[in-house]
């Protein structure tokens, strides 16, 4: 996940000792590669608050009902922190938590440090159904992390400010909206350097390269006269959002939709570039390696499309599966999901080039 604060506001968005293995334990029937597994337990690493509150009251009772393990939920802090924790504890030969969720590019850094261990394909059976985008591989070829959840940033207004939605990213850049926007402060998680590649360099591919970094970040800069706050207090541009003080920016498509439902005067719309696509992953480090049967177990589990519908339904999450594979109403799919291709984070510029991109983002907004 990129840095989210998981709050009431925001739906987001010990090593297992003497286990052996699931061989031994009868198969739960419908899931051949689903053991019973009684008096086991899995401690999982999730976002906080309303995310694992979610999880808690209506994922894990099912999960433990039909596969025998408990489950331990861990409120993890979000990106680098947590990442730096596992690495820290599994130099130390522990792991704090047997199964974590990490955003994109803690992923990608974990692979690169040879953090995690490598899973299964073949204890996967409901692999096949997540989108192949969201399943990451080693060097090797090994799959290391598997989509977990997922959410869309969208260009969010206040309706009694602007009757008529936007209809398109490039519209942050109208004159018209000067002194008016609310976007993310971070390049780690505004992704606007992938907006203006989209909209204005013909794809993200343009990062692949220094120049087109700062090209990117130069067309960002033509923003800076509308906008009229660089947000990290997620909360902060909500109420502002509702009140109309600022009426027009970049949010979640989830958390805009509750405020809709509570009677805010907002909206959510998926640009026809569309929304910022973004989500986070299913690992397990190499010191939790005596829990990977367990955690095969649990990532299979949650990668079946029944459990998918149901995130989207209780977490207001995008599933991680296509849509064909579940009975979502189209109300329900639009609520949380668009049909619209993605803007795709890239991921790898963020990993391998963050002082650079942090240097040019600074340079930026103070320019």
């Amino acid at each position: 996940m990129s840095d989210k604060v998981i709050n009431m506001s925001m739906p987001r968005r010990h090593v297992l000792a003497g286990l052996s293995t699931l061989g031994a334990l009868a198969a739960t029937g419908g899931f051949p590669y689903i053991a019973r597994a009684q008096e086991k337990k899995l401690r999982v690493g999730l976002y906080g608050g309303y995310f694992k509150d979610t999880f808690d009251a209506s994922i894990f009772p099912d999960f433990t009902a039909e596969t025998g393990i408990e489950i331990e939920s861990v409120a993890e802090p979000t990106g680098e922190v947590w990442l730096v924790q596992l690495e820290q504890a599994g130099k130390a030969g522990s792991a704090p938590v047997d199964v974590s969720m990490m955003a994109g590019v803690p992923v990608i850094r974990g692979t690169n440090s040879g953090l995690w261990a490598p899973l299964d394909p073949k204890k996967l059976p409901n692999l096949k159904n997540v989108k192949p985008s969201l399943v990451h591989t080693n060097s090797a070829g090994e799959v290391v992390s598997v989509g977990a959840t997922s959410w869309y940033i969208t260009l969010v207004s206040n309706t009694d400010v602007y009757k008529e939605a936007p209809t398109s990213w490039k519209d942050i850049w109208d004159p018209k909206y000067k002194d008016s926007l609310g976007l993310l402060a971070n390049v780690g998680n505004s992704y606007l350097l992938e907006v203006a590649a989209k909209c204005y360099f013909g794809g993200i591919n343009h990062l692949d390269t220094d120049d087109g970094i700062r090209e990117a970040a130069a067309k960002v800069a033509e923003l800076k006269p509308n906008v009229r706050l660089w947000y990290r207090d997620e909360a902060q541009f909500e109420q502002a959002l509702k009140s109309g003080e600022i009426p027009m920016g970049q949010y979640f498509h989830d958390v805009t939709s509750i405020a809709i439902k509570d009677g805010f005067p907002v909206r959510s719309t998926m640009p026809v570039e569309g929304g910022i696509y973004d989500y986070g992953s299913w690992a397990v480090t190499k010191a939790a390696a005596s829990s990977l049967d367990l955690a095969h177990v649990y990532i299979d589990y949650m990668s079946q499309p029944s459990t998918q519908a149901k995130l989207a339904r209780t977490l207001g999450s995008a599933p991680i599966v296509d849509r064909s594979l579940m009975d979502l109403t189209d109300e329900e799919f639009n609520a949380v999901s668009s049909t619209i291709d993605p803007i795709t984070p890239h991921y790898e510029m963020q990993a391998l080039k963050t002082d650079f991109i942090n240097q040019v983002w600074s340079e930026m907004q103070q320019g």
